[in-house]
């Protein structure tokens, strides 16, 4: 499976709106300038992640989008799941007549790879990704002097 555009920006923003956040929900237009992405494009990323309950929207003037759980509780499989559908290394037919061969493939090789996999991207969540970001952020900010 390749990750898409989709799911890469939804990380991104995702990753910069957990770093933004205060008590004020954060504009996409911000989002979109910060991590220079499409703003259309965020509108219907954000969508998706709201509807699969990643985040919420607060209308109004001072409205944009906040985090619906916890960065600590948002799992980048979560992310993943919700704009690219569930993971899997290869695309399995239904009801397909399989031989021996090709069953004791999919249990040793196919079905080992999407577990492992899907363990390390449950154990990944926005947070850490969050404070990775940040470090490199004022990593980047320090003044040095000689």
């Amino acid at each position: 499976m390749k990750v898409s555009t989709r799911g890469r920006y939804g990380l991104r923003a995702l990753v910069d709106l957990a770093v933004n956040a205060g008590e004020d929900p954060v504009s996409l237009v911000q989002v979109a300038t910060r991590q220079n992405i499409s703003l259309n494009y965020l509108e219907q990323v954000f969508g998706t992640l709201r509807k699969a309950g990643i985040v919420i929207s607060i209308k109004g003037a001072g409205g944009g989008y906040k985090l619906a759980k916890l960065a600590t509780e948002i799992t980048v499989k979560d992310v993943l799941e919700a704009l690219e559908g569930e993971f899997a290394i290869i695309d399995r037919v239904p009801n397909s007549s399989q031989d021996g061969v090709q069953k004791v493939i999919e249990k040793l090789v196919w079905n080992e790879i999407d577990r492992k996999v899907n363990q390390f991207l449950e154990k990944k969540t926005i947070s850490m990704l969050a404070k990775e970001y940040q470090a490199g952020l004022e990593q980047e900010n320090c003044m040095y002097y000689i």
